[in-house]
């Protein structure tokens, strides 16, 4: 592959247009042990990164007052109506004067719940259903998006938002294979020409002690990165049952959590925010991912129950990935990341020097009393309007399609059993998308086997058989 379809985090931060703005949160008791100085002729901390030359959000409890904001929610479920009311609260002047879902009993939903707890009515001109609601949405006098959709839908409707002009939120992930990512690259090129602000559903990166954990890092105070490890080992989620009405589609995308089409599996949908932040903390991004799963628990959909791979990074140092979706197991979800002189733990907000000792630790109780705003779900949004009213510029969707190349190589590599590299799978043709998608009719899902009605759990991936759904 050339070098011009190489991403380069490290070049990405250097060069964005946030580089040294905002500087220090002042949050945390960044007290360091004597170990750390001169006193024992121990040599100075050497910085990662020098300070202003990396991007720090200023994570203010309410975005500054400016100019009146009107959104469109695209995708009216659980997370869009979380996400209507962290932007919201996340500022004054704000409001939402348009819902587009594919379903009308979930945009209903959150049309009620906007009329109850914020006085918001919705007119029904505002209101649209359908797969093509999005456009209606987009094109009905909305100064921002916010994007809550299944995530295969999210790429092309992150094209449209910026084709009209809107700036976007894009809940996680951002895209759910090779097609989606490139659609996502240059979509984000074009954002930042025209003077748009897009922010992502990557939440840690608005979670002030994640930020903290980031500053200390950068300073030097577990030295080099060498290696990490991160999870998301948790429970099953939901399913939804085929009710005898719904068709193909329908059921599909009501129970979209469950199908690797609609969400990329869960090592993309949910185990991408551990993924980031060790490609955010270490500025790498992946060359090859070797790695395996299993379907073991699933009731529905033709997912992997699990995963575990193993990522080497651009300077050779290795990331353990581990995510599973299985009821009555030992859970963890957190990150670890192994440095030449300590490790940071974000299970305990700690950093330990080689011994054990406790160099820095995450002060809670300080954050509590200096802020009233705590939750990153409404610091994404408050820093997203900042931006947009202060004109300047912020592109978060490019820095994000790292981490999701990174779990789309991880989900590739154990569907296969195959080793995949990230020039492979950016240059690849993979395209998760329907051929034919109709809410009424029967799909035809071209790539999930020689265009065949589409049945489960009859197909499913099997690692060493040829790529794609594979008869058990």
């Amino acid at each position: 592959m050339e070098n011009k379809n190489k991403i380069s985090r490290r070049s990405f931060l250097k060069n964005s247009a946030f580089v040294g703005a905002l500087g220090t949160m002042g949050v945390g008791n960044a007290a360091l042990i004597s170990s750390c100085s001169d006193k024992k002729g121990e040599s100075a901390l050497i910085p990662l990164k020098e300070p202003g030359t990396y991007y720090v959000p200023d994570l203010v409890d309410i975005a500054a007052d400016g100019r009146a904001l009107k959104a469109g929610i695209i995708g009216c479920g659980g997370r869009g109506s979380g996400a209507a009311f962290n932007f919201l609260n996340a500022a004054n002047g704000v409001t939402i004067t348009a819902l587009g879902d594919t379903f009308s009993d979930r945009l209903e939903d959150l049309a009620s719940q906007l009329k109850s707890k914020k006085n918001i009515d919705i007119p029904a001109d505002k209101k649209f259903t359908g797969l093509d609601a999005y456009k209606n949405v987009i094109d009905s006098d909305v100064d921002v998006v916010i994007v809550c959709t299944p995530p295969n839908f999210r790429p092309i409707i992150f094209q449209y938002a910026i084709e009209k002009g809107k700036h976007a939120f894009l809940e996680k992930p951002i895209c759910v294979d090779s097609v989606g990512y490139r659609t996502i690259m240059v979509t984000a090129k074009q954002a930042a020409a025209k003077g748009l602000s897009v922010v992502t559903g990557t939440q840690r990166h608005h979670q002030r002690s994640y930020v903290e954990s980031y500053k200390q890092i950068m300073n030097g105070l577990i030295g080099e990165i060498t290696g990490g490890t991160v999870y998301w080992n948790g429970g099953m989620l939901w399913c939804n049952e085929r009710q005898s009405k719904w068709s193909d589609c329908e059921w599909m995308i009501r129970d979209w959590v469950n199908w690797k089409w609609l969400s990329g599996d869960h090592i993309v949908e949910q185990h991408v925010h551990n993924l980031d932040v060790f490609t955010w903390f270490s500025g790498l991004k992946p060359v090859s991912a070797v790695g395996f799963g299993s379907r073991q628990r699933r009731l529905t959909g033709d997912q992997f129950d699990n995963f575990s791979i193993d990522f080497e990074m651009e300077n050779g140092v290795h990331l353990h990935s581990m995510c599973r979706q299985i009821s009555g197991c030992a859970n963890n979800v957190s990150e670890f990341i192994q440095g030449a002189k300590g490790s940071w733990n974000s299970q305990t907000m700690e950093i330990k020097d080689l011994k054990g000792n406790v160099l820095w630790k995450y002060d809670y109780e300080a954050e509590k009393g200096n802020f009233k705003q705590t939750d990153p779900y409404t610091l994404e949004h408050v820093n997203w309007i900042n931006h947009i009213r202060s004109g300047k510029v912020i592109d978060q969707a490019s820095e994000t399609a790292v981490s999701n190349m990174a779990a789309i190589m991880g989900r590739e590599s154990a569907y296969t059993g195959q080793k995949i590299t990230w020039d492979e799978m950016t240059a690849s043709s993979l395209d998760l998308y329907p051929k034919d998608i109709d809410i009424e009719k029967k799909m035809n899902f071209e790539g999930y086997g020689n265009n065949v009605e589409f049945k489960l759990p009859e197909y499913i991936s099997i690692p060493g058989k040829p790529q794609g759904n594979q008869k058990r």
